[in-house]
């Protein structure tokens, strides 16, 4: 059975998320608890979890740090911050750091559960991809049409920082000859369909979450949140947050 670990002062906060997860499809994880700082790296050491939820503010140290001494001793461990303090350089942080998701206090059950649809499918992801002994970025490329595996790399990689050249590389063309053949094939550029596809998704989450809007237009590959901004009401004729405002009851 797997472990999970959380961490936080708080008790409320402690049960809730424990009463979520026992009534849940996630109910065969074991669920552990600590309120502090010492008693969670003492767990983190005995336990080895799979996935660490974590308050930012604890007694004796702070969220972050045991965070990244979770990751150092296990790189594969989700590591989940959970907290009141909506700040975006802790957000930064927590991306930089490699955290799988950053929640903001009062949380919704439907929060909760799509970050842990998110980790339990990459982790599958990956465990399938170890097995099998496939690397994510050139199993699907199928020579004989290029521009499909195209996509498929652009939809796997769009909250990186992407080029035209690396989409290209990937297909085994150059990049000349994949920007016209993109053209041909889907009628827009391959910069106007990667930007497109970053909104959509944007959207998506703009609906679904209460992200601050720094977090979602890093999450989507936009390295500024104002071009992000600047970017999203030329598509869509509004702001993120009058986006946003239309899905709030």
């Amino acid at each position: 059975m797997p472990n999970m670990l959380i961490v936080d002062d708080e008790y409320e906060s402690r049960y809730f998320l424990r009463e979520f997860i026992a009534s849940s499809e996630y109910q065969y994880f074991s669920v552990h608890e600590a309120e502090t700082y010492e008693k969670g790296l003492l767990l983190l050491k005995q336990l080895k979890p799979s996935i660490l939820i974590v308050e930012i503010s604890l007694p004796g140290n702070n969220g972050f740090e045991l965070g990244k001494e979770a990751k150092r001793w296990d790189p594969e461990i989700s590591v989940i911050i959970y907290t009141q303090l909506k700040i975006f350089e802790y957000v930064q942080s927590a991306i930089n750091l490699g955290f799988s998701a950053f929640l903001l206090k009062p949380v919704s059950r439907s929060e909760i559960k799509q970050a842990f649809e998110r980790i339990i499918v990459h982790s599958l992801s990956t465990e399938t991809n170890r097995f099998t002994g496939k690397r994510e970025d050139t199993a699907n490329v199928d020579l004989a049409h290029p521009i499909e595996s195209s996509i498929q790399y652009i939809q796997s990689h769009f909250k990186n920082p992407i080029t035209l050249n690396q989409v290209a590389d990937s297909v085994y063309l150059s990049p000349s000859h994949f920007s016209r053949l993109f053209k041909e094939e889907m009628g827009v550029t391959f910069i106007e369909y990667l930007t497109a596809y970053r909104i959509e998704q944007s959207k998506s989450l703009l609906k679904m979450t209460s992200l601050p809007i720094e977090v979602i237009a890093h999450q989507i590959g936009f390295t500024s949140s104002g071009y992000f901004a600047t970017t999203f009401k030329k598509s869509e004729r509004c702001t993120p947050s009058e986006y946003r405002s239309l899905f709030i009851n």
